[in-house]
């Protein structure tokens, strides 16, 4: 009973120390979702270059998009013609960090982590851009795009008028409903695994046992590269961890490989954008972790990111915000994520088979998110023929009414990185 007692004792503490900075990170990332359309981002990503690559970095590392959410918006990047370095650029920057994993890391871990992600994710994400760039077959591929492939991704949707959202669907549903839907289970199971770590892991095994600040770094990126776990969600896991005696390098290392790679991204990204660029752009966040840690743990003092440490294992006792703030933030924080969760299970109002005069249930595998749902809605609607497209998550199911055929719906899913499975 005394352990059930401290862990939910754990867990809430955890969770008041991270609400107020979800909750702001959440509103920011529902205004960059208002002021910043992803066609607008789609034309900056430019030709192959240090630029293009600068620039993909720049736009990718406020975005509050996992590896999962990233993946598609960076595959159509790729599709509409973005070179491969300005997509790699992209796809390594933008799931490091967000406007909200930022302001959680400022909670929980202090102002020098919340400083050296943002930057450590533009700088890995220009060099593993401009790596990407230097493959000749890969620059004679992104000057040749295929006009085909870009039709279906971008031209036939300026054919069909598109329905302008409200303002306040546009910033806040966004950002406190259908962000939160997707990043609700990972926040959790990410709250729940420092947790366990913060009570059952004892201090003395990295201190004295695994105290090699390269043994931390190797262990820590073999379970970080295989396991999913988004920006935001990284950050109480990498806090409870450093707790226990991890060096701070090893902590970024987690920081970073863990939101930028998993099973599932590297085998979209094999069969998208190639062998040869995956296998640079898994390179790239395995050195870039690896390397930064060690600066971190060799060349920075250590003061810098370890000063929060006594005041974090004493209960929190030093807030920079006030203990009503932080209680009416958890509060608030516990509501939402509990209406995210039980939405998922209400159905939503999809277009009845019935009223179309000719529709097909095609199956999907992969998508894991509202960014997958809002992309493969996008391009199927974008196909000449298609007159509605309803896209359903949790079944893995897009209904199509109109006259196409299943091969173009085939080719249209699988070159944004999804795996058409058939009608059903």
């Amino acid at each position: 009973m005394d352990l059930v007692v401290e862990f939910f004792t754990t867990l809430w503490d955890l969770t008041m120390e991270m609400a107020p900075y979800l909750l702001l990170g959440f509103l920011i990332a529902g205004l960059l979702n208002g002021v910043f359309s992803k066609d607008w981002l789609q034309r900056k990503m430019g030709k192959p270059g240090i630029g293009s690559a600068v620039k993909a970095s720049l736009l990718g590392i406020p975005l509050p998009l996992c590896s999962c959410g990233v993946i598609p918006t960076g595959v159509s990047f790729y599709k509409q013609g973005a070179s491969k370095g300005a997509t790699s650029s992209f796809l390594i920057s933008t799931p490091q960090t967000g406007v909200d994993s930022i302001l959680v890391t400022y909670s929980l871990m202090g102002w020098a982590f919340a400083i050296v992600r943002p930057i450590i994710a533009f700088i890995t994400g220009v060099l593993g851009g401009i790596w990407a760039d230097r493959d000749k077959q890969a620059l004679s591929k992104d000057n040749k795009v295929d006009q085909s492939e870009a039709a279906t991704c971008s031209d036939c949707s300026n054919d069909k008028p598109k329905t302008e959202q409200h303002w306040f669907d546009r910033i806040f549903k966004y950002a406190f409903v259908t962000f939160l839907q997707d990043i609700s289970r990972w926040l959790i199971l990410g709250l729940v695994l420092a947790t366990l770590i913060t009570m059952f892991v004892p201090q003395s095994l990295f201190t004295e046992y695994l105290s090699s600040p390269w043994l931390n770094m190797l262990i820590v990126l073999a379970a970080s590269v295989p396991l999913y776990v988004c920006a935001t969600a990284s950050v109480p896991i990498a806090a409870a961890l450093l707790l226990k005696g991890v060096s701070p390098g090893a902590a970024l290392v987690f920081l970073m490989a863990g939101p930028a790679t998993n099973v599932a991204t590297l085998t979209v990204l094999w069969q998208t954008i190639g062998k040869r660029t995956t296998i640079k752009y898994l390179i790239s966040i395995m050195a870039g972790a690896v390397g930064f840690g060690l600066i971190i743990d060799y060349l920075l003092p250590v003061e810098w990111f370890t000063y929060f440490t006594p005041a974090h294992t004493s209960a929190h006792s030093n807030h920079i915000l006030p203990h009503w703030l932080m209680l009416g933030a958890g509060i608030l924080m516990v509501y939402l994520i509990a209406q995210a969760e039980i939405l998922k299970f209400i159905p939503k109002k999809n277009i009845k088979k019935e009223d179309m005069n000719d529709s097909k249930t095609y199956a999907v595998e992969g998508m894991t998110c509202n960014h997958c749902v809002a992309n493969v809605d996008k391009n199927l609607k974008a196909i000449d023929g298609v007159d509605e497209v309803s896209v359903d998550l949790q079944k893995g199911e897009a209904v199509v009414n109109g006259n196409v055929a299943e091969s173009k719906i085939k080719e249209v899913i699988e070159s944004i990185g999804y795996t058409f499975k058939g009608r059903k």
